[in-house]
């Protein structure tokens, strides 16, 4: 079997180089699915998350997603809504409200990017939509969930690109004038945070270095902080994954993949917390990105939680277990702290 797999190498900065570009493989939507019996030798790469035919049939190793309606929690009252961001390409979000105490207090702002491999899960779905309705409820927080473009139907960096699109599509709302009434009444952007697991957390990592360079104008110059919680960076065997889903990319020095020195001190947020997870296979990555951004003179204080015990998101599909609970607490407070700094 290993002879018919293409060397590590075959990932690094090519150029559609498997048969056709990503946009233009036959039926690529129409491949994406589960096929029940699969040879062996029909395999050509196989990755965490999906494995790849000879002959270009992709098969997924997770269930689809199932998505929910946006609804008010009877339990904390928060509301939620879903916009349209963009049309084409297409880009949406769900925005959420917590129960309004003061009317005429402005609230923080949690911009967050879900996890999921870039190639699954969704800002819609149950789990995802339950976690962030959580984090919001605890933290008095309006929530902007941004449901991105997927690979591989979307090759990355359609999901950064997205990412990018809905957070400034949120920053024209600074002046409350914006799109979205519940932004404009009860938003606070001096107390925006950029937050996600897992790629998401990477993902809020390039909009971060986005926004310290200077890309939102005086809009916005800066973000209050950034939670990542087990992110994504390279050094593990998910490389050639994310390179698979890059088609052009710059090997395993993308700086998407491993930051520069000077885009960490490019990070434009005062504060940053990582979360990381004591069996999670991630855990070095994450731990790393700390070290990197503490000595690289980015000016700004970083904090690392280990969640001990356990592995790589296990907080997303139970809200209710004990370490879960101090996970969404801790969330919550690093947003809290900012009304006193």
């Amino acid at each position: 079997m290993a002879n018919l797999r293409r060397p590590f190498s075959h990932f690094l900065v090519r150029r559609h180089s498997i048969s056709e570009s990503p946009s233009r493989r036959p039926s690529l939507c129409l491949h994406l699915r589960i096929r029940a019996l699969s040879t062996p030798a029909e395999i050509a790469h196989e990755f965490r998350f999906f494995r790849v035919y000879k002959d270009g049939r992709l098969e997924r190793s997770h269930p689809p997603t199932y998505k929910v309606p946006p609804f008010t929690d009877p339990s904390t009252g928060v509301q939620s809504k879903d916009v349209v961001i963009s049309p084409e390409p297409h880009i949406s979000a769900r925005i959420f409200l917590p129960r309004i105490q003061d009317p005429s207090r402005r609230l923080p702002v949690m911009f967050y990017v879900h996890g999921g491999g870039f190639c699954f899960e969704s800002a819609f779905s149950s789990n995802i939509h339950n976690y962030v309705s959580t984090v919001a409820a605890e933290a008095e927080a309006v929530a902007v969930s941004v449901e991105y473009r997927l690979a591989l139907e979307h090759p990355i960096p359609a999901c950064y690109d997205d990412s990018w699109a809905a957070l400034q599509w949120a920053a024209s709302h600074i002046n409350g004038t914006g799109p979205e009434q519940w932004l404009n009444s009860h938003a606070d952007f001096d107390r925006l945070f950029l937050a996600g697991d897992s790629a998401g957390g990477n993902i809020a990592h390039d909009l971060a270095v986005r926004v310290g360079s200077g890309r939102l104008g005086s809009r916005l110059e800066k973000v209050a902080g950034m939670v990542m919680v087990h992110p994504f960076f390279g050094g593990t065997e998910d490389d050639a994954m994310w390179l698979y889903m890059c088609p052009e990319n710059g090997g395993l020095k993308d700086p998407r993949l491993r930051p520069r020195p000077d885009e960490y001190r490019q990070v434009g947020c005062r504060r940053v917390l990582v979360f990381v997870a004591e069996k999670d296979h991630l855990r070095k990555v994450g731990r790393r990105y700390v070290e990197e951004l503490r000595k690289s003179g980015w000016r700004g204080r970083v904090e690392l939680v280990e969640n001990e015990g356990e592995d790589h998101c296990f907080h997303i599909s139970d809200l209710k277990h004990g370490k879960a609970v101090a996970l969404v607490k801790k969330f919550a407070s690093f947003i809290k702290l900012e009304r006193d700094v």
